[in-house]
């Protein structure tokens, strides 16, 4: 990455054996009197391979060395993870509640307030507009100022707009707020980043599809809010009901801790140590004895990091793959009421545009039935994504949710209708959350939000585009309508399994350049250090 042509400090190991400090090239260096056991230290180069240095480095007495990585194995999966996970888990279940409530509030505003209905699809467009604007940016703000920052901002953004929304006087405000609310929840996916960040190896992947259990809830409370509020209460105290999870995770943010990767890769490992050490006494365990190593990167956040060498191979793909997922996702909840209603596809007719139909309690039972299939698909990802892989998850998921969409072509009852739609939900909201596993994993600390970001702006713009093809072409051709998202969920299986990084069982990675160390003849990245201590930067070229 074109960022480590620049001067980087890089952490390395001072020896107490005077035969193995011989065989280092330390620079201005005297013995001093080691007094702690945990230490950090870092040298600094002018550029990878370069023939200048300036090292600096306190005491220490051990020889041992560790990095993130490391004390996170050691510290495990503990009683801090359970917390991080409840506050995190907070924000998804925010976000699968404003993106519920589209479904809702449409039919209800459309009744109302006599609405055309195009102007009832620019309330759920302009939120997804919001979103897919948004998200690289929220990306940008987390790689450069700190992921707790760029997530606490954009709760307390949405909190904010969301209550507004409730106020709204007329439609033109409504869809001002909504907008605005949509331009928040755009960095919902940065509690991922953070999440990750904290968790060891082998518990990453379930870990981070539990996380996802978060949504299903969401999108089952939303459902059962809405029946229990909108035939007395009305839809504006829906909309400032929806707000509670947010308000609770902006209450409880101050204990959220900032990424020890994020300090570490931004100069602040005195402040990465305090977290880890935290997380230690929370969990029970001993911090490791030893010296800390890590690379220190200035420019963060560039979206040209994303399209280096090592990487645009998998961004490229990557991008489709989000996309991919959302226009399918949302297409198949577009398309279970749509079928629902037609009985069949002879009987899809186009309708007035100022037809008013009310949502009964029927209505919003059968909505919370499919929308409990998301429990069955996460839970057959679960089993999947830490046995098969991250890739052939994803493409499993694509796979089995075009082969769910074949037997729609023909005319079938009602009841195979409900199973299909089910399982196709099931498979394509499980693999949803693959993706959220797959995609911090891949990239480098430095640009991991970013990553997180631009990928999920690439979702909202699948999802602003499927309406017109579940709702608009549908009108058309049913068998069209069909074709289009059979192909796509294809070609993404495609894409998942050309990726060129499996991710199972790998260490988060802090730098492109331990990425490139790997590309070069290792299957995962190690933690540890050369024999002499050194992260030499002529190692990495």
């Amino acid at each position: 990455m074109d960022n480590w042509t620049k001067s980087a400090k890089i952490a390395y190991k001072r020896w107490k054996n005077p035969e193995l400090r011989d065989e280092t090239d330390f620079v201005g260096q005297t013995d001093e009197v080691q007094t702690t056991d945990n230490e950090i230290c870092t040298i600094a180069s002018a550029a990878p391979g370069g023939a200048e240095s300036a090292s600096s480095c306190g005491s220490d007495k051990t020889e041992e060395t560790f990095t993130v990585d490391d004390v996170l194995e050691v510290i495990g999966f503990g009683k801090f993870q359970w917390k991080i996970s409840l506050l995190t888990g907070l924000s998804w279940i925010a976000d699968a509640m404003e993106m519920m409530i589209l479904s809702i509030l449409g039919p209800q505003l459309h009744c109302e307030w006599r609405l055309p209905g195009y102007q009832v699809a620019l309330i759920t467009s302009v939120v997804f507009v919001g979103m897919g604007i948004s998200s690289p940016l929220w990306g940008n703000v987390s790689d450069k100022y700190g992921r707790r920052v760029g997530l606490t901002i954009c709760m307390c953004w949405t909190l904010y707009y969301g209550l507004m929304s409730a106020f709204s006087p007329v439609y033109g405000w409504l869809l001002v707020l909504r907008g605005l609310v949509g331009f928040g929840i755009g960095g919902a996916p940065q509690s991922v980043t953070l999440y990750s960040e904290f968790l060891p190896v082998k518990s990453r992947g379930i870990c981070i599809m539990l996380i996802a259990a978060f949504w299903a809830i969401g999108t089952v409370f939303e459902v059962l809010l809405a029946l229990w509020v909108m035939p007395t209460l009305g839809w504006r105290w829906l909309l400032g009901l929806s707000t509670i999870p947010m308000a609770i995770f902006v209450s409880f943010c101050f204990w959220l801790p900032e990424s020890p990767r994020f300090d570490v890769l931004t100069g602040r490992s005195e402040k990465a140590m305090e977290t880890l050490t935290r997380v230690a006494k929370e969990n029970g365990k001993t911090m490791p004895q030893g010296r800390m190593i890590a690379y220190q990167q200035s420019d963060r956040g560039q979206i040209k990091d994303l399209f280096a060498a090592q990487y645009w191979r998998t961004t490229l793909p990557l991008w489709f793959i989000w996309f991919a997922y959302a226009f399918s996702y949302y297409g198949i909840v577009l398309l279970t009421t749509e079928l629902f209603q037609a009985g069949d596809s002879s009987k899809i007719e186009p309708t007035c545009s100022l037809e008013c139909k009310y949502l009964t309690s029927a209505d919003y039972k059968d909505l919370l039935w499919t929308t409990l299939a998301e429990f069955p698909g996460l839970l057959v990802i679960l089993l999947a994504v830490d046995h098969i892989g991250r890739k052939r998850s994803m493409a499993l998921c694509f796979f089995m949710f075009s082969l769910c969409i074949l037997p729609l072509f023909a005319c079938i009852e009602r009841t195979a209708l409900t199973i299909l739609i089910f399982v196709a939900r099931a498979f394509i909201s499980g693999g949803y959350q693959v993706v959220f596993v797959y995609t911090p994993e891949v990239f480098p600390t430095g640009s991991r939000a970013l990553a997180m970001g631009t990928s999920s702006a690439m979702a909202r713009v699948g999802a602003l585009i499927t309406p017109f093809v579940a709702q608009v072409m549908l009108r058309t051709s049913v068998y069209l309508t069909l074709s289009v998202y059979c192909g796509v969920a294809v070609l993404a299986g495609v894409a998942s399994l050309i990726l060129p990084i499996e991710t199972l069982g790998r260490s988060l990675q802090e730098s492109g350049k331990e990425e490139g160390k790997e590309r070069k003849g290792k299957n995962t990245v190690t933690s540890r250090p050369p024999a002499d201590g050194l992260n030499h930067p002529s190692d990495d070229g």
